[in-house]
């Protein structure tokens, strides 16, 4: 549960931040007489079959409101409040965001709209959230039948996610291996050359400096191809999880494809669910630690005593 959560937490604030960083310009990037008029976004949106919220009406003050609905929808996933509903809002305005103006999206968008749906099967409100007791109350009420389920679909989801992921590395890791660069090794050359890739000051430490070049391209596409195999190995799955968070960092800062590399971070966040409680265990444990330090001439905290950190295996939560 904590993996997920940690999912559902990032990925919200991926949302949160588009909505915040275009917030200036939103109106010209995104409102009805902006570089996109209205008029043709319907055109386009009646082309594709899809949908858009702000394709509904040419006002300004629509616009406004859905914008602005949407960003703080994207808020309350962040902070956990409004549960799977929340969570299916959130997905409904940010299809229409991305819709409105693809062309600032970066690829993470793609993966966004996959992802999401899915995450409405685990039970990724259990951790990182601000609980009102209300869907405590209603899982009350239901029947013991449709209780027992929770479990299963937590599971489910977990398992889609999972599986999306490794499809995402290694079609892209397959699809890397047939381009002539990338089998030379000279491919990162040529992509941190890119303007639009590049990170001044930075990127050229790494694009002249020959073994980087030829040692990066060729770890890239190895690390792509055989991440759905370390992910297999239980003993190799939160190694597998870290290196892949440490490669879209490097993503974000070299590249400057932030959105795209927060929302791979977000997804990988679902293999650690184990270490991340034993993690938070371990802080929760110093911070207890700390506050419980003696004063000069007081008692002495005995073991096993408020300090001893408690056995997560025995508290019944399931693992994902």
């Amino acid at each position: 549960m904590t993996g997920a959560s940690g999912t559902r937490v990032l990925l919200g604030f991926v949302g949160l931040m588009f909505y915040v960083s275009q917030y200036g310009d939103r109106e010209f990037l995104f409102g009805p007489k902006g570089v996109l008029p209205w008029q043709e976004l319907v055109r386009q949106i009646h082309a594709s079959g899809t949908f858009s919220l702000y394709a509904a009406s040419a006002s300004d003050t629509w616009f406004q409101i859905i914008y602005h609905l949407g960003l703080i929808a994207a808020l309350l996933v962040v902070l956990g409040v409004g549960g799977r509903v929340g969570l299916a809002v959130h997905w409904v305005f940010l299809w229409s965001l991305y819709e409105r103006q693809p062309v600032l999206l970066d690829g993470g968008d793609n993966l966004a709209y996959l992802v999401i749906p899915m995450l409405l099967l685990t039970r990724c409100y259990d951790r990182f959230s601000v609980s009102s007791g209300l869907a405590t109350k209603v899982v009350k009420r239901l029947p013991e039948s449709l209780r027992s389920i929770s479990t299963p679909l937590h599971n489910l989801g977990v398992l889609a996610i999972a599986l999306q992921m490794c499809l995402v590395y290694i079609v892209s890791g397959l699809y890397k291996v047939q381009g002539q660069m990338w089998q030379d090794g000279t491919a990162l050359f040529y992509v941190l050359r890119v303007p639009e890739f590049s990170f001044p000051g930075l990127s050229h430490l790494v694009y002249e400096n020959d073994f980087l070049v030829f040692a990066g391209t060729y770890v890239t596409v190895l690390f792509l191809v055989y991440f759905p195999l370390g992910i297999l190995v239980p003993a190799l799955r939160p190694w597998a999880a870290i290196m892949s968070i440490g490669f879209h960092l490097g993503i974000a800062v070299l590249m400057g494809l932030t959105g795209f590399a927060m929302t791979m971070v977000a997804c990988d966040l679902i293999f650690l669910s184990k270490g991340l409680d034993e993690a938070i265990a371990l802080g929760a444990g110093l911070i207890q630690r700390a506050q419980s330090r003696p004063s000069e001439g007081g008692t002495r905290t005995t073991e096993g005593g408020p300090l001893a950190l408690p056995d997560l295996e025995k508290t019944g939560r399931p693992a994902t």
